[in-house]
């Protein structure tokens, strides 16, 4: 009879076990993380002013002339680059800001799969967060792949004080997005403890 209590009591003592205090403050700063990239990354692409130059603004969205002589004339924007940078340039950078639009819209649907994650349980729940992971992954991969690629396209431009604070948010977002979905796909293998109870052992 003491075999029998114990085998039927023990599955429900793990049913009843909860995750650590540890492991909830990890889910939600990985949460809050991402969240902050994502912002991060949209004040970056939004803005888009990427390089400044001596005469030239490169950016996701527009290319601008800086007249030097007349410091109170506006800067002349344009989606052309024109014919001094090149239609690789041009095209490049048409690329450029697809991707790492792409990358904010996954890590947006990561972040959603992440939170919604949370308010499920069982397998739903699991397979959620380990999907929102790969997501907030697949967003580090392509702001990378654009950031990488900007600084390709205008390397013969670039200078490491050009580099605006907007290029550094992305870079910034880029880094936290790898951690995030790094954080969030170990953060599976933390184990779930049942709380032990003395009546299970009684005979």
């Amino acid at each position: 009879m003491t075999a029998i209590k114990i085998t039927a009591m023990a599955p429900a003592a793990q049913k009843k076990s909860h995750p650590f205090f540890l492991e909830v403050l990890c889910r939600t700063l990985i949460i809050l993380c991402t969240t902050l990239s994502i912002v991060l990354s949209s004040i970056a692409v939004c803005d888009g002013h990427w390089l400044l130059s001596e005469r030239h603004t490169f950016g996701l969205w527009f290319f601008c002339d800086v007249d030097t002589e007349n410091s109170g004339a506006p800067p002349n924007c344009s989606r052309h680059v024109g014919e001094e940078a090149g239609q690789l340039l041009e095209h490049g950078l048409g690329l450029c800001r697809c991707v790492v639009c792409l990358a904010v819209v996954s890590a947006i649907f990561g972040l959603e799969l992440l939170v919604l994650s949370q308010v499920s349980e069982g397998r739903a729940s699991t397979q959620r967060w380990r999907l929102g992971a790969w997501l907030v992954l697949l967003a580090a991969g392509l702001a990378a792949a654009g950031a990488v690629t900007f600084v390709f396209l205008v390397w013969d431009f670039a200078t490491p004080l050009g580099l605006t604070l907007t290029f550094w948010c992305q870079f910034t977002a880029t880094f936290l997005f790898f951690l995030n979905g790094m954080a969030a796909r170990h953060i599976q293998s933390m184990e779930y403890f049942p709380h032990s109870t003395n009546d299970v052992w009684k005979p």
